[in-house]
């Protein structure tokens, strides 16, 4: 007899979705943190300090962000069940899929941090180069020479770096058969969570003191935001249906509990936040295990709400169900 597996029966959705595994956390962190370096680099530029400082991060920042994205693609890649048709994602523009929006903003994103990349190009590919790349060299010092235009590419990287990170939330809150996912805020967190890790690595290889400075406070400013989204984001959930408290409940004193608040909350927010406070007073030295630390619980609350979020459901479950 043939078996026949609807939508609403299949394992794989119902009654917890067993889909996603550890490629997607780790897009999501990766294309967050990404994000949060372009808006970090875009203002850098945008605001001149890339002519006051020599060692400006901005100058970094564009290559470690064409890895890291590319390492994100290739995870993003791993998941897909039917890896040859990737391209049929852009033979056409969903105005009401996330899916597809995603897929654009990330074909835009790549010029994007090249144009920023050109921008140090004579500097940092020095004379070996020079007779290959000529053309590029010459227009990369125009460009230069032309402070509007440098301001613009700035502008383009912050807004398409706030949409890149944006999307990865509403990537999630868009599969409304999830309620941990269902909600309005998870953009956000994504968004600050993905400004937060940024900064904290941007801080971790600044070669520059004040510019390390700046980037801790902001950092610290992130933390703190970090923690009131979380807040907003839990409240949300506990004050909407019960499907959606079930979900809380799996955050809150659930099986994902003791993960969210010790390694999300307490070792990725909270320590790094106050040691970083201390180290911006002079009270203490700049480490790197602060940003380490951010960084880790960045990526620790990615799994945490994609698994947890697989596992929230609508319906009631019975011991029959899960057998």
């Amino acid at each position: 007899m043939p078996e026949l597996t609807s939508t609403r029966m299949n394992p794989l959705l119902d009654p917890a979705l067993h889909i996603w595994g550890w490629e997607i956390p780790v897009y999501l962190f990766l294309g967050g943190l990404v994000a949060g370096m372009m808006l970090i680099s875009g203002y850098l530029i945008f605001s001149g300090r890339y002519r006051e400082r020599t060692q400006c991060a901005c100058y970094q920042v564009p290559t470690i962000s064409l890895l890291l994205l590319t390492l994100g693609m290739l995870a993003l890649f791993l998941d897909l069940e039917h890896k040859g048709f990737t391209w049929r994602l852009y033979t056409t523009f969903e105005l009401t899929s996330p899916m597809s929006w995603g897929a654009w903003i990330l074909l835009l994103v790549y010029p994007a941090i090249a144009v920023l990349l050109l921008l140090r190009a004579p500097d940092a590919w020095g004379a070996k180069w020079h007779g290959w790349l000529r053309p590029v060299l010459v227009w990369s010092s125009t460009l230069r020479e032309n402070p509007s235009a440098v301001r613009a590419i700035g502008v383009l990287n912050m807004l398409l770096g706030g949409m890149l990170g944006m999307y990865t939330g509403v990537l999630l809150s868009a599969v409304g058969a999830r309620p941990l996912w269902n909600s309005a805020i998870l953009w956000l967190l994504f968004l600050v969570s993905g400004a937060s890790s940024a900064a904290a690595l941007v801080h971790m290889i600044a070669q520059d003191r004040d510019e390390r400075e700046l980037l801790a406070k902001a950092d610290n400013g992130f933390l703190v935001l970090e923690l009131f989204v979380i807040a907003l984001y839990l409240i949300g959930l506990v004050s909407s249906t019960s499907a959606h408290q079930q979900a809380a409940s799996l955050l809150l004193s659930g099986t994902y509990a003791p993960v969210f608040w010790v390694f999300v909350v307490m070792a990725g927010i909270l320590l790094p936040l106050i040691v970083q406070i201390l180290a911006v007073q002079h009270k203490v030295k700049h480490t790197a295990i602060p940003p380490l630390l951010v960084l880790f619980g960045g990526l620790v609350l990615r799994f945490v709400i994609v698994y947890a979020g697989q596992t929230s459901h609508w319906i009631p479950v019975t011991a029959a169900a899960l057998r």
